[in-house]
Order: C-alpha cells, then structure tokens, then sequence
C-alpha cells in the first residue's frame, strides 16, 4: 500500500525536540514492504527546522520520505498566533502538487492530530483518490480545551474544533486513539460505535541500547551525593499539576537523605523556584534534548509524574513521559485520576490519588524504605514490559493488520 501520513507536528529524529512517533511508525510501514510518506510543518514548538525560502521542502530522513510544510511560526503555545498557524498550514495542505513532489496517489491517508483540521484535506483526499481516511487522535480536542485550557464550552472555537471532531468521526473509515478508551469519546459524541483502534505510544530500541546508556552521563557532577534522589522531567506548567510534589518538597525540609531533582521548562518553573528558596532538598535543572532525558532518568532512584484531574483522563492516558520513565528502569509514582494503564500493567510503581502531599510523601518513604535490589526489581519490570509490547516495529505492525482488515471489508470499495 502506499500510505500518505499527515500531521502539522509530526517530529523527525533530524530536526526534534521531542519522540518521533510518526515517523519511527512510517519507517517501520515501509519495513514491512510498504510505501509512506510523512507530511508536516516547519512551525513546531518541539522542532527547529532550518530556515527556507521553500514553501514546501522535500527530504529523505533515514529511508522516509518526508515533506515538510514553510508556516506561520508562534511563540507561545496557547495564543492565537498558533491557532493561526494551524490555519496556514491546512490552507498549504491543499495547494500541495502531488506531481511536482513526487507523491504517488495513496491508497490509505492517516490525518493525526493536532491540528485536527487537517481532517478536511483527508477526507478532499479520500473521494479524490477512493481510498481509505484513517483519523489518528493523539489530543481530544475539544475536550482539552475546555478541561486543561480554561475554555467555555460554549466559546465559539470550541464549537467550531467540536464540529470539525463529529465530521472526522463521521467521515473517516478508521479512528485510531493512542489512548486506549478513546472508543467511549467516539460513542459519546456521535451516539453510535464507531470502528476504533488503540496504537499506543512507543519508542525506538536503538536509542536505549545498553551500550548508550554506559557511556559517560552528563549528569554525574550535577547529582548531589548519597542522596535518594527523587525525579521528574518535563514540562513545568499549569496542566502538570506539580503544586502538590512542590508541598511535599517542603514536608522533606528536615529530611538530608531524600533530594528532589525537576529538570524541564515552563511556565511555572520561577514561581515553583522562588517558592523554594532556602529549600536545599530541591534543584531545578533547565530543560535538555530529547536524547539526554535518559541519562538523567538513570541517575534518579524513583520517578514522579502527575496530571490534573480531568475527564480527558477517563479515556486513558498517552504520555511520552511514562514510556521515557519505565524504559529508565526506575519505579514511578504517578499521580493520576484517570483510566490505569501501563505501570499497573508491568507493576513497575504505583498510582496515588492527585492533589494530596501527603500522599506523595508515603509513597516516596516507601520506596525509600525498601531494599535497594527491591526497588530494582520493580523498575526492571517497567523496562521489560515496554520493551515487549512497545517497539514501534510491533506497534507498526498491528496498525498495518488493522488497516489490512480493513481493506478486506471493503476491498470492492476500494479496487481500482
């Protein structure tokens, strides 16, 4: 088959900031004897792209076709100047020249958000070329909007965004969540099932090889010594929920054996630092390449993540940051409301209730009370499972199987 991917932020190795999901899944496509093609933008807060008079520029990257969009760049994530942004890029999308590119004609389009507008050039391109219009959710919007970002639901965007999801439900032939219950959102907003399918996150093999992780850490000086160190990496905004882990630092005050290590960006992070000042249980580290998060991962003794309570959660989660987390072989700490999946699974930590210090502070004692080989064990776990359900060449796979199965209901449909 040959498979047309389009996603406004879709990452490459080459450029990224960030895990390149779409196109570690369109290298392993073509792996197993297919042809893909990953359409994208320049404009991507987690991408630095080089600069270009081009509209639109063409590379191979490592045996994939890749096309990348010239659009309107933003500064801040949540304005007006990205949403803009999302716009300059559907309205390139159709000014693509298929010939001049070298693109074939697809037999399958998969539309991933964000942006989910993109949904509308899939579906121009599915009764164009008869093929199949597979509507990849990675972030439910509106949904996210409303719960995470503060809007109304009554706002007129949200409308808008909530009328461009029902459409792509609709229209498209196949939904695919990486959440794992993104089925239940499908039926609530339609009213009906709809053909639904869960391709999880996953990552590449090659990056966490046992030699790389050997060689010499960056973060050795960094680390205080003999010290429980307890970590988080990521984002520091306001949809990271961190104020309750920020009032257990201050229950540790007296505490020299444990130390707190947040390594990331954000909004945030000056209010968090300057409500530590004169902590020495605490240090904040500024924010790293994609390829060294694991070096500071190996050096932590337990890892901790949280998220907002939110009905987004209802339908599970699909965070980069579990899957970074577990591969480190770390226990985790996960404060998280919402459908369990993945650390329950491997049995590498433990889900605690959000928003309570003092629960943080149980959890973080009982991993540090524990025989060090204890925890070891626990982590391994982590590492194992992902390292068995979430190489991108399985998750490759069974996305192919899904979109083979079907071609094979539809196979009248689809003959050309």
């Amino acid at each position: 088959m040959n498979i047309l991917i389009i996603s406004k932020y879709a990452s490459v190795p080459m450029y990224s900031k960030a895990p390149s999901r779409l196109f570690y899944l369109s290298k392993e496509f073509i792996n197993l004897g297919h042809e893909a093609t990953l359409i994208t933008s320049d404009s991507n807060h987690l991408a630095d792209y080089p600069l270009t008079k081009k509209t639109f520029n063409s590379e191979n990257i490592e045996g994939v076709p890749v096309c990348w969009i010239k659009t309107k760049k933003y500064q801040k994530i949540a304005s007006i100047e990205r949403v803009i942004s999302w716009f300059d890029f559907e309205f390139k999308l159709f000014q693509l020249n298929f010939k001049k590119l070298n693109l074939h004609n697809p037999d399958v389009i998969i539309v991933s958000s964000l942006s989910i507008f993109s949904i509308i050039y899939g579906f121009y391109l599915k009764k164009k070329f008869n093929c199949l219009l597979v509507f990849e959710i990675r972030d439910i919007w509106p949904l996210t909007m409303t719960e995470e970002g503060g809007f109304s639901k009554y706002h007129p965007l949200v409308s808008f965004i909530g009328l461009i999801e029902k459409f792509g439900y609709k229209k498209s032939d196949l939904i695919v969540g990486t959440m794992p219950k993104l089925n239940l959102h499908i039926k609530n907003i339609l009213g009906y099932e709809k053909d639904s399918f869960c391709s999880p996150l996953g990552f590449n093999p090659h990056d966490y090889k046992e030699e790389i992780l050997k060689e010499t850490n960056p973060f050795l000086d960094i680390f205080p010594k003999d010290k429980f160190i307890v970590g988080y990496a990521g984002s520091i905004g306001t949809t990271n929920a961190l104020e309750p882990l920020i009032e257990c630092i201050k229950l540790f005050k007296k505490n020299n054996k444990i130390h707190f290590i947040l390594i990331g960006s954000g909004d945030l992070k000056e209010k968090f630092e300057k409500q530590l000042l004169g902590y020495e249980n605490a240090t904040f580290l500024n924010r790293v390449e994609q390829k060294q998060i694991k070096y500071f991962l190996n050096l932590c003794d337990v890892l901790y993540l949280s998220t907002k309570k939110s009905k987004i959660w209802d339908y599970g989660q699909s965070l980069n940051k579990i899957v970074e987390y577990m591969l480190s072989s770390k226990p985790i700490i996960a404060s998280y409301s919402g459908f369990p999946t993945m650390i329950n699974e491997a049995g590498c930590g433990k889900f605690i209730p959000v928003d309570n210090p003092e629960e943080i502070k149980s959890a973080i004692l009982e991993f540090f009370n524990m025989y060090e080989k204890d925890r070891e064990e626990i982590g391994k776990r982590g590492r194992e499972w992902i390292f068995k359900n979430r190489r991108y060449s399985k998750l490759a796979k069974e996305y192919i199987n899904k979109i083979e199965e079907l071609y094979k209901k539809n196979d009248q449909r689809y003959l050309r």
